[in-house]
């Protein structure tokens, strides 16, 4: 039997992707349940292509267009759910192998940990539920005996370059690799004009534009470094990050006899996500071969964290721990969504999370109401740190 697949994220890069992968092998995936926000015409689209039995929008206008389309279309009998609930209740379906949770934000926390604590195969390429959790989550699939298979690129090599039984022992760091994004030659203070448009013109990827965003800052790879300190449960202090800006080698592990184990590919998200639907096997991934014969030349460097306020900033919440990285994630993604909708400056990203860190007062995370009463808490003081830097320069 194919194996039964849900998409959390369907109409986004990596959901998308995800769908390419299943599409070159028919009789070993199917898909059982796409969801979105309110992209209702690609989703339309991937119902024609795949007709998944569930569909669940979270937004409930986008819900009712669906359905309208979907009945035009000769599709009536797929079944279309709307609002965050019926996120959450897909996740525990009896009916899905394998979750891949690619819902951008803090948005896919619940219907990701719930799949989790199912004891399901979870694909997890959104970052947040890990930075926002840490070892609960964690702990959550260790208690139910659910498999956690990353996807990010960096975490993905990780993952592959660790012993099959993924055992630490005689690992002396990791190394995070890193582009840099579209401003890794400008200085920081350079930056206050740039548009939206330009932080979002990755140099080597395709992503959506809050993940781009991230990466022209770097709080990227300030949130990977946070993730895979609790995804491989390894101290902060044993993760490295390097400015590799070919992002042909996708991270790196060293040990303790010297040895530096790599994975190296091309920049094409299809194959962390076609490892992770195969694992332990491999499976054919659509993306273009890497020639190495090609490749003029590898470059590596230390980011400059001067340079670099908002990885600066992800690392002392990293070395801080409890509740500072879901501080960090709350502020970065209101301040994200603010720049994108031209609130506020480029620059302004690291100044409205600094200021909500300064703000919260840490504490070690007890529950998972714990850590959204914190995230709460979080999106309110960035706020109104949005509402200061807005009256300061009007």
């Amino acid at each position: 039997m194919p194996q039964s697949i849900a998409i959390f994220g369907s109409t986004g890069s990596v959901g998308q992707s995800t769908l390419d992968v299943v599409a070159l092998h028919p009789s070993a995936y199917s898909i059982y349940a796409l969801t979105a926000d309110k992209s209702a015409q690609k989703m339309l689209q991937q119902c024609r292509q795949f007709e998944p039995q569930v569909v669940v929008m979270t937004d409930d206008s986008a819900g009712d267009v669906l359905r309208g389309l979907l009945r035009n279309a000769g599709l009536g009998q797929i079944d279309v759910q709307t609002g965050d609930a019926a996120l959450v209740e897909l996740a525990k379906s009896a009916q899905v192998d394998a979750f891949m949770s690619a819902v951008v934000g803090a948005a896919g926390l619940l219907p990701t940990l719930t799949a989790v604590q199912a004891g399901k195969r979870v694909l997890i390429a959104n970052k947040e539920p890990l930075v926002m959790t840490g070892d609960l989550f964690m702990s959550e699939a260790r208690l139910s005996g659910a498999t956690i298979l990353p996807i990010d690129s960096e975490h993905n090599a990780i993952f592959q370059c660790l012993p099959d039984n993924q055992s630490k022992q005689g690992l002396r760091k990791i190394h995070l690799t890193a582009s840099g994004g579209p401003f890794r030659n400008r200085v920081w203070s350079e930056l206050a004009d740039i548009t939206p448009d330009q932080a979002c013109a990755h140099p080597n990827w395709s992503m959506g534009r809050k993940i781009s965003v991230d990466s022209a800052t770097m709080m990227n790879k300030g949130l990977e470094l946070i993730e895979a300190a609790a995804l491989f449960d390894i101290p902060a202090s044993k993760v490295e990050i390097v400015i590799h800006p070919q992002s042909i080698i996708h991270s790196m592990v060293e040990y303790s006899d010297g040895s530096f184990l790599a994975q190296l590919g091309a920049p094409d998200m299809r194959i962390p996500i076609a490892h992770a639907l195969s694992w332990p096997d491999r499976i054919e991934s659509g993306a273009k071969t890497l020639d190495i014969t090609e490749i003029a030349q590898l470059d590596f460097h230390k980011p400059d964290m001067q340079n670099l306020p908002c990885l600066q900033l992800a690392r002392e919440a990293a070395q801080c721990g409890g509740s500072a990285p879901a501080c960090l994630n709350a502020a970065n993604e209101v301040a994200v969504a603010a720049f994108l909708e031209s609130q506020i400056r480029f620059t302004d990203i690291p100044r409205v999370i600094e200021a909500v860190l300064e703000k919260v007062e840490y504490a070690k995370l007890d529950s998972i109401e714990h850590v959204l009463q914190i995230d709460n808490e979080a999106r309110r003081h960035a706020r109104a740190a949005l509402e200061s830097i807005a009256h300061t320069q009007s």
